[in-house]
């Protein structure tokens, strides 16, 4: 898939503002300071769509961007940060949750994790609730530039490792990425591409 056209379009934290137009989306999701805003970038071709900070959490809200004319990406805030106020993690997890149980526009989610890290616990909590709720996702493996090539399947055996061992029977599908150096643009982007025209083939939506 080839980024022709990527527009903002809308930030709230209400789900029933969300735009209502029947197409695809793809929301991204993970620990603040994953990378998250960079890989958006990175993915669309565009330096400054999603905005990006030296501080962790920034985004705290719903954001829908329309890619293509055709789909939206969503930007999600990121979940964990410890300076965020628990009044504010509140309120995020409460419409986060709204948002993946209630979107029917949603077609997959993609949770964000760093590569340099071992398995952290507030992102295999977060990956079993989207399993557990029957939600469609993928693995966005971020940062693969700041580890050696050798190294990378390593990290992610040990990933495996830990989801076999809460109960997954495989490894969803993952993608390695850096959006330093673009690896994993075209995964991502053909594995959207793919999901997208199996919809629009058998006019499968809402």
């Amino acid at each position: 898939m080839k980024i022709t056209s990527a527009e903002f379009i809308i930030s709230n934290s209400d789900v029933k503002k969300c735009p209502t137009e029947p197409i695809p989306e793809y929301a991204f999701i993970g620990r603040s300071n994953v990378g998250k805003s960079s890989l958006i970038n990175m993915l669309a071709d565009h330096k400054n769509l999603a905005k990006t900070s030296s501080k962790p959490g920034k985004t705290q809200l719903i954001n829908h961007f329309k890619i293509n004319q055709n789909w939206f990406l969503v930007d999600l805030p990121g979940y964990g940060y410890a300076k965020v106020s628990k009044s504010a993690k509140a309120t995020f997890q409460k419409f986060i949750t709204e948002y993946f149980e209630t979107r029917e526009q949603l077609v997959s989610a993609f949770v964000l994790v760093d590569i340099r890290h071992e398995a952290q616990k507030i992102d295999i909590d977060f990956i079993n609730y989207l399993g557990e709720s029957g939600i469609p996702f993928g693995i966005i493996f971020t940062k693969a530039d700041k580890i050696s090539k050798g190294s990378i399947q390593k990290h992610v055996s040990a990933y495996k490792k830990v989801l076999l061992a809460n109960d997954w029977e495989e490894m969803p599908p993952y993608f390695v990425t850096s959006s330093e150096s673009s690896l994993g643009k075209d995964e991502v982007l053909n594995y959207i591409d793919q999901i997208n025209q199996d919809i629009f083939k058998n006019n499968s939506f809402v």
